[in-house]
């Protein structure tokens, strides 16, 4: 539920939510506008567009605002929180290499007219960051056996259906995998993330510890949100993805200490307590 695009660009909302995960998340605290400014200052965003993603974020029920004084401070709403456990689930726990050996596959149709494109719009993004690939017109699958409860907006479920099956024929599956997804864009997002973090070259606007960090885990979110996680068996042997999840793992634990220290210096925070 994460993405809102296929862009593999790194926009000012994903590395607010990447900090939102890194300062926030399970410590029932609002941060400081000034420290969010701090930071997207030293990932090379603007005060302007970091206050218009401020406001944007609340106007969308992500963030909610506690004023102290004269100071205003941002915390998590509870979708906020739900959109980030999703995400730290998916780094932490799903990964990005499936050895999952079961041979069900999910097939799911829809049909919502060109009135409804914003809620189709939605319905994909989901999609995508479940696992499915467009295989026809309206007919979407994905590997393994998807639970889609949580995955469907309410308003489009009347129009959704979902059946998991075996393929038929074996054989086939590679066929289906070219036909639902683009293999080598795929791979080649996880090579230049291994050419790029192997080589140690991070934003040219991460000039510390912590901003590399951040820059580190929204480039990698990116690439975890376009991927399908097919399973191993049926992708070529060459398949990046492993070699570039442990290059990940390597650069997070590398940079994580620093980053706290960092981050202790600047976090201007408060307790926020349920009403």
């Amino acid at each position: 539920m994460l993405p809102d695009s296929q862009s593999t660009e790194v926009r000012p909302q994903t590395l607010l939510l990447t900090f939102l995960g890194r300062a926030v998340l399970g410590h029932d605290i609002a941060v400081f506008s000034g420290t969010y400014l701090t930071v997207m200052d030293r990932l090379g965003v603007s005060e302007q567009a970091t206050r218009s993603t401020l406001s944007r974020m609340v106007s969308r029920q992500l963030l909610t605002r506690h004023r102290r004084g004269r100071k205003m401070y941002f915390g998590l709403t509870a979708q906020a929180e739900a959109v980030l456990t999703e995400g730290a689930q998916r780094l932490w726990k799903v990964g990005a290499v499936n050895r999952d050996a079961d041979e069900h596959w999910t097939l799911l149709g829809f049909s919502l007219p060109e009135s409804r494109r914003d809620e189709r719009h939605l319905l994909r993004s989901r999609l995508r960051w479940a696992g499915f690939g467009p295989l026809r017109s309206g007919l979407w699958i994905a590997p393994g056996t998807v639970d889609v409860t949580e995955l469907l907006p309410e308003q489009v479920r009347e129009h959704v259906h979902v059946f998991h099956a075996r393929a038929a024929e074996p054989a086939a599956i590679d066929q289906m995998m070219r036909d639902a997804y683009d293999l080598p864009a795929i791979a080649a997002r996880y090579q230049r993330f291994l050419d790029h973090w192997g080589a140690r070259r991070p934003h040219p606007a991460a000039g510390d510890d912590l901003t590399r960090q951040l820059w580190l885990v929204s480039e990698w979110l990116l690439i975890l949100r376009d991927d399908p996680r097919i399973p191993v068996r049926h992708l070529p042997r060459d398949w990046p993805a492993e070699a570039a999840e442990a290059l990940f793992h390597r650069c997070h634990e590398r940079l994580s200490g620093p980053a706290q220290q960092i981050l202790d210096e600047i976090l201007d925070a408060v307790e926020i307590q349920e009403p």
